[in-house]
This record gives structure tokens, sequence and C-alpha cells, in this order.
């Protein structure tokens, strides 16, 4: 196939790291890796892009430029990752019907409580004309897919399960080694976490997480919290980790995602709140080198998890319950590691993506062969 892709929130090769840009970058991997042509077709990024009027003529030009770029590349078909209302896809729809290409997105996402928001509006009825024009629709979120049969038919949905590809992710016993020499952990436990330090949830569940386990250092209990992760609240994060957990948390900086597998296998528990994450890709590569998880039991983390086996959820901001979970496989070592055993298991049976795109792959085929 000849793909022309676009991601309108954030596009490929962006500087600033997230799940959806490692999700985009996968698909894009993935279809390349499978022997098709994708193009790049826009890198313009809609985030607000309609309350920001003197971009307009960007995107007019960018529009030009694009319709030069497909009747160069003659593709097969249009695939967009991520339209929702605060980037919705405003090329897709429109050159889609010019150019009579089959029109795909991957992971749209449709929140009618938007438009009932001043702010939100603009971009509610923009990313709804976006999904409403989908040929197909690809959605790795069974909460997204239940949304979006407001608007589309089942036929035109597809529910892809998210994934990694694991053999990116997994155990090292020299990398662990050396980790926990260089934190020094010595025989103590160690929580790892991860996230990027923005202020948003990310930064608030770290600084619930640490306020909730200074409890579990206060009863005496040994175990030291690495966490991963940089952004402009660092500083703020390491005065509130001084404060309530002083020598408990060590800041290992941001680590690169090729390297993430060697910080996970220093670990014996994977620990982050996850407050309304949206899927959490930290839960499964970490559930990849064997780590158990403790989480909320929000959001898109139970999609990603088995709760009772590979993780234990809890209530979210329950900071007993979550201590709990946490006391209780610190103090169960046997039961860390078969839950770290079924975790690797559970993500290469559930969550692998040379697996799960297969059928994404093979839907996309199908639609380009209509043309």
């Amino acid at each position: 196939m000849r793909i022309c892709f676009y991601a309108p929130f954030k596009p490929l090769g962006h500087p600033h790291p997230s799940g959806d840009l490692i999700i985009a970058t996968g698909l894009y991997d993935f279809l390349v890796s499978r022997g098709h042509q994708v193009m790049v077709a826009s890198t313009l990024r809609s985030r607000w892009i309609y309350w920001k009027p003197w971009l307009f003529p960007w995107i007019i030009k960018d529009y030009i430029t694009t319709c030069a770029r497909i009747r160069d590349f003659s593709p097969d078909l249009w695939l967009t990752y991520h339209s929702y209302y605060k980037a919705p896809d405003l090329l897709g729809p429109s050159l889609c019907k010019k150019f009579n290409l089959p029109y795909c997105i991957f992971q749209g996402i449709y929140s009618t409580k938007q438009r009932r928001s001043l702010r939100g509006f603009p971009g509610f009825h923009l990313n709804r004309r976006a999904l409403r024009h989908a040929t197909q629709l690809f959605t790795n979120r069974l909460l997204d897919q239940k949304n979006l049969l407001r608007i589309l038919p089942n036929e035109r949905l597809a529910y892809i399960k998210p994934g990694i590809f694991p053999e990116q992710f997994s155990f090292d016993q020299e990398a662990r080694s050396l980790m926990r020499r260089e934190w020094q952990t010595g025989d103590e436990p160690v929580l790892l976490s991860a996230a990027m330090f923005r202020p948003d949830v990310k930064t608030r569940g770290l600084l619930w997480l640490i306020t909730a386990l200074s409890k579990l250092a206060k009863q005496g209990i040994p175990f030291k919290l690495i966490i991963a992760g940089d952004g402009s609240e660092r500083e703020s994060l390491i005065a509130h980790a001084q404060k309530n957990l002083p020598g408990r948390v060590l800041f290992v900086g941001r680590i690169k995602r090729e390297a993430m597998f060697r910080f996970y296998s220093g670990g014996d528990l994977f620990v982050f709140p996850g407050i309304r994450e949206s899927l959490g890709m930290v839960f499964l590569e970490a559930q990849s080198c064997g780590l158990p998880v403790i989480a909320f039991d929000n959001g898109g983390i139970p999609e990603v998890v088995e709760q009772g086996k590979t993780a234990l959820l809890t209530e979210a901001f329950n900071e007993d319950a979550f201590n709990d979970a946490v006391l209780s496989l610190l103090l169960d070592a046997p039961k860390r590691q078969e839950m770290g055993n079924a975790a690797t298991r559970h993500v290469r049976t559930h969550h692998d993506l040379h697996s799960n795109y297969l059928n994404f792959e093979k839907i996309l085929i199908q639609h380009a062969q209509t043309t």
C-alpha cells in the first residue's frame, strides 16, 4: 500500500515525548516494516489552532503543499493518527474527498461534553466532522469505542488492543545489577515510577505518590523510590520529596525510551497512580520487563493490566488502599515474582503489536483495494 500519514496532535519527530507520540511512531514503523510505502503528508500541528487566527494562512499554504505531495505520491489511502477536539484533523476529510481516497483514523476520540464548553466548542464540531467522514476508524480504548458508536455505525469501527513491541522491553539481569549499584539501593526493595514532569496530572500523580508513600516510611518500612523523567516541575517535585520522603527518593532524569528496559530491570515494583490515564504506555513497558504494577483503577489502565494477577489497582486517591497494595507486595517477594512473571506473559499474549496490528493492516488493505 501507499499511505499518506498525518498526526495533527503531535507530528512524528516532535521533541517532547509522550504516549501519543510513541503510538504514532509505532504505527508508522509497523507499516514500513510490513513493506508499505508511508509518506508523512503534513506536519501541520492543529492543537488549539482554531483559536489562533494568525495561523490560518499557514493552514491554506499547507493544504496546497499537501495537495502537491498527494499528486506526486499517488496514495491508496489516508491514515490520520489521533483526531480529537483539541487537535482535530483539518486536512484529511477535504483532501480525501478531493482525491477520492479512503479516509482512515486511528484513535479518534468523541467527547460530547466539549460541545458545552466555550473553549472546546469549535474543536468539537471540527472533530465530529472528521470522525463522520471516516471510511474506517480504529480505536485502542473500549471507552472511546463506546462513545464513537454514538455517531458511527459499528461496521466502520474496529477495536485494536493497545500494546508495545515486547522485544524492546525485556528483563536484563546485567542491567539490574548495574542499576542497583548506581542507585545504591543495597538490599532495600526498589519502587519505580516514570512520567514527564509537566504541570498536569502527571506531576500531580507523582506528588500524590510521594505523599502517600511517606506514611509507609513513617512506619519504618524499607524501600527506595526511583523516578525517571524530567520537565518544568522537576524542582517542585524534588522539594516535595525532600520534605516528605527524605533520603528515600532518587530522581534519575529523563531516560531515552530505547534504554528504559534497563531502568525497569532494576526495580521490584512499578508504582504510578495514573490519574485519568488514557492508556499509560509505562504500565505495558514495566509489565513487559517483569514488574507488577500498582496504580489507580481508572481511565484506560484496566485495559492494559490484569487485576490481581499482574497488577493491584486501587480506588483513586485512596492512600490507605494504595499503601496496603504496595505493602502487600513489599513483604511478599515470592508473590512479586509470581506477578512479575505473569505480567511478562500478559503483555506478550495480549499486547504485542506485532500481532495486534495485523488485523489493523488487514482492514487497511481491504479499504485500499476498494479505490
